[in-house]
């Protein structure tokens, strides 16, 4: 059902002002997200007219824009992800585990997104997978799903990496299931401790290979000798890595994974209004108690705009990744072996086509199967567009 307030109202309302405020500041990407969001769901995508196989009931229903920054297209990208993603989950705890950049390194981040959340990628996967592999903690190889978060609730740019990792993994020789403690998976610390040298010497090496860039107040940072002088408190602080205690089974894995993998920086359910004074929408403060963390900010349409658009990823950049037991190659092997040590059933196979299961909503009228009678293209209206009280007609299932 559509909200009341969208992301898209707000972008076709205040964007071309925007556009023009910012000529030639901001990037073709940036600008096709914008454009994507804007016309999701209009007439400029073409779409189809569907009627009521009962009672004849009309609606007209347009195409969306699929582009991952949209909110509105990320509902059906998520079950779609989330059903392949169901075979691969084992009878063991889950946990969830998150590495956070400092604010020091987020602004070199900010300019340079492609090449540092992508060493946040690796620096974090490796962490774990070391950890996890010594035998003075676990000493297993273990799985992991990990998924790219770029914002804070406030929409600022807080870049973090999302795990969901199972509560524990195959012996090195590949004999048996190790499983962690139950409430515990391996020691934040010494994660964090880990993540910060990894990563700390992997951004010096980019940075003396030329391969980062910095721009306005960071523009010093080119100079090596200033750049380790950013670095040095940030070297001396502790990362934070936090660990959240097990999930209640594979269930609540599964209704974890459909919040956040696909998710974007601000959803449509939290805005609250856009008038003259602003956009209006509901955070977190995490800084407050929990029970008076959900707090209300009003930010001018201008600076809503510019922080939604922090937030776009670089092109082909693929924010949700898996490694060790999940990674691509060995999945498939990995996950029946674990099984086995588990003395778990595989799968059934269902090697029957099947049709893809039909997602429209039931007619609003009669609950009945709603079919496509006509389909128009981009920027077309259908021939015959059905009237506010549609008459009833006889649809041919």
């Amino acid at each position: 059902m559509r909200t009341s307030l969208e992301v898209a109202d707000i972008f076709r309302a205040a964007g071309p002002a925007y556009r023009a405020a910012h000529a030639g500041h901001l990037s073709l990407h940036q600008l096709k997200v914008m454009s994507a969001i804007e016309h999701c769901r209009t007439a400029a995508l073409g779409g189809h007219v569907e009627a009521c196989t009962g009672c004849g009931h009309w609606r007209i229903a347009y195409n969306s824009c699929r582009n991952r920054h949209c909110p509105k297209c990320q509902g059906a990208a998520a079950r779609t992800w989330l059903e392949a993603r169901e075979a691969d989950l084992l009878p063991v705890g889950y946990f969830h585990v998150v590495f956070t950049l400092p604010a020091e390194i987020a602004a070199i981040a900010f300019h340079n997104k492609a090449l540092v959340y992508d060493l946040l990628f690796k620096a974090a996967s490796e962490t774990m997978l070391t950890i996890a592999g010594d035998p003075k903690h676990l000493g297993a190889r273990i799985g992991i799903t990990a998924v790219l978060h770029t914002w804070g609730s406030a929409l600022t740019h807080h870049p973090h990496v999302h795990m969901i990792v199972p509560g524990g993994g195959i012996a090195p020789d590949g004999s048996r299931w190790i499983s962690s403690r139950p409430a515990f998976l391996l020691p934040v610390r010494v994660l964090g401790a880990l993540f910060r040298r990894l990563f700390l010497t992997r951004l010096l090496q980019l940075h003396d290979t030329g391969r980062l860039a910095f721009f306005g107040s960071l523009s010093g940072l080119a100079d090596r000798r200033a750049f380790l002088r950013h670095l040095s408190p940030v070297r001396k602080k502790r990362w934070v890595v936090y660990a959240k205690p097990p999930f209640a089974g594979p269930e609540a894995v599964l209704a974890y994974l459909s919040r956040y993998t696909h998710r974007v920086a601000i959803s449509n359910s939290r805005l609250i209004s856009f008038d003259q004074r602003g956009v209006t929408f509901r955070y977190k403060d995490y800084r407050r108690g929990s029970a008076d963390r959900q707090q209300v900010m009003t930010l001018t349409a201008d600076e809503f705009i510019r922080r939604f658009l922090l937030h776009v990823l670089p092109t082909g950049f693929h924010r949700i990744r898996h490694y060790g037991l999940l990674a691509g190659g060995c999945r498939k092997d990995s996950l029946a072996l674990a099984r086995r040590l588990l003395a778990v059933a595989p799968p059934p196979e269902d090697n029957a086509t099947e049709e893809p299961p039909d997602t429209r909503p039931p007619c609003p009228c009669c609950g009945g199967h709603m079919v496509v009678i006509e389909t128009f293209a981009r920027w077309q209206q259908p021939r015959a567009p059905p009237a506010a009280s549609s008459p009833n007609r006889t649809i041919a299932p």
